[in-house]
């Protein structure tokens, strides 16, 4: 039903915020609670009525459990076989693009020394290692790759230069991970 003219609607912004509020001070107060317990394990007050006591103890599970719900809901959802295989196609494909722009014709190339390097961004290890064409997350920071495998794995990148094709050479692909700040670094040399 709709208000009467020159009536507004009660708002329940109020009555939600009041019981966050609420909620937030019980927190704070059994964050005291478990404080005052654990400086002196010895000597804190426990009630000694039977129902004191379990309200006591029904408090300190709650907020145990409210602590719980908020680290799990922290954690990033695990993905399946099939969103990492979809994830680590996109971050090929990535890379592979990012390495490709930077095969440009340098009097280096006829040699195969000139260099490229290419930074990525990956927070999921397990996409990392499905990039790589490991068997999981990668278990180093930093790797040789031969050009072979890095092949196999990212595919066989190739960049058209006027009369020619430029492609990775050299023996190996240096490859830097750095899982605590979810960055990776992939260089190495390319040439006719």
């Amino acid at each position: 039903m709709a208000p009467a003219t020159g009536q507004k609607r009660k708002s329940d912004a109020s009555s939600s915020a009041a019981a966050k509020k609420a909620r937030a001070q019980k927190d704070e107060e059994t964050a005291q609670l478990v404080e005052r317990i654990l400086s002196d394990t010895e000597n804190f007050h426990m009630p000694e009525d039977t129902d004191a006591a379990r309200d006591y103890i029904t408090q300190l599970a709650r907020y145990a459990r409210g602590l719980e719900d908020t680290i799990a809901a922290s954690k990033p959802k695990e993905k399946s076989p099939q969103e990492v295989a979809a994830a680590a196609e996109k971050l090929r494909n990535a890379a592979a693009s990012g390495i490709k722009k930077q095969m440009t014709w340098k009097t280096t190339c006829k040699t195969g020394s000139a260099k490229w390097m290419y930074d990525g961004v990956c927070s999921d290890p397990a996409v990392f290692g499905a990039m790589l064409g490991l068997d999981g997350p990668p278990k180093f920071k930093t790797k040789k790759m031969t050009v072979t495998e890095f092949q196999d794995a990212m595919g066989y990148i190739t960049a058209s230069v006027r009369y020619d094709d430029l492609s990775i050479s050299g023996a190996t692909v240096n490859v830097h991970w750095k899982p605590d700040e979810g960055t990776f670094k992939l260089s190495g040399t390319y040439g006719k």
